[in-house]
């Protein structure tokens, strides 16, 4: 693998760093997800947001390492990264099922103590969508933690359909929770009905 498109991945220009990614995909060899995964603490944000976005696009292949480190990283950075690079992969493959370990693992991270973790794990299983729905309902029935419930709520607005609105609704309506909760899930709920209105009107 050229060294090139690695160091083409840190460049300022954006359109270079597109073309870096498409280049690394497309000459991948066995070395291609590690070089990614080490870049994950970089302490370089746009080397280490390109990296992420290309373990998106290499896509599921390299969801046992992104589980691995999301699990037991010790660093918070290479677990919010692999995070993301777990959405990435959803966004870019829509079409695939999402493999059952990313789920998993996504799951856990959700009671990751550090907020960056659990939020970007909710903002992933939003993006994976229907299969991550069960996910994301058990973690809004069993967690305190406001924050998280926030990132959840928006989660299962990102999934969307009939099944997410109920819950939503539910949250709107529920006594037992925080105002800001309740404030997330009615502005979630009706910007659901402003797409299902403007799908079936467009």
């Amino acid at each position: 693998m050229s060294d090139q498109f690695f160091e083409q991945l840190k460049h300022p220009n954006p359109h270079l760093r597109e073309q870096a990614m498409v280049g690394i995909v497309e000459n991948r060899d066995e070395t291609t997800i590690p070089r990614l995964m080490a870049a994950l603490d970089e302490p370089d944000t746009t080397y280490r947001r390109a990296a992420v976005k290309t373990l998106g696009l290499v896509g599921v292949d390299t969801v046992p390492g992104l589980v691995e480190a999301l699990l037991k990283s010790e660093n918070v950075t290479v677990r919010g990264s692999a995070a993301k690079a777990l959405a990435q992969i959803a966004l870019n493959y829509p079409d695939q099922p999402f493999p059952e370990a990313g789920l998993e693992g996504l799951r856990q991270s959700l009671n990751d103590a550090n907020p960056v973790v659990h939020i970007a794990s909710a903002m992933a299983l939003g993006e994976i969508g229907e299969s991550a729905f069960d996910i994301l309902l058990e973690s809004l029935k069993t967690t305190d933690n406001i924050a998280l419930q926030v990132s959840v709520v928006n989660a299962l607005a990102s999934v969307g359909g009939e099944k997410a609105a109920v819950v939503l609704k539910e949250v709107s309506e529920d006594e037992s929770l925080e105002g800001y909760v309740k404030e997330t899930a009615t502005s979630a709920l009706s910007r659901l009905e402003f797409v299902k209105n403007n799908t079936w009107n467009g």
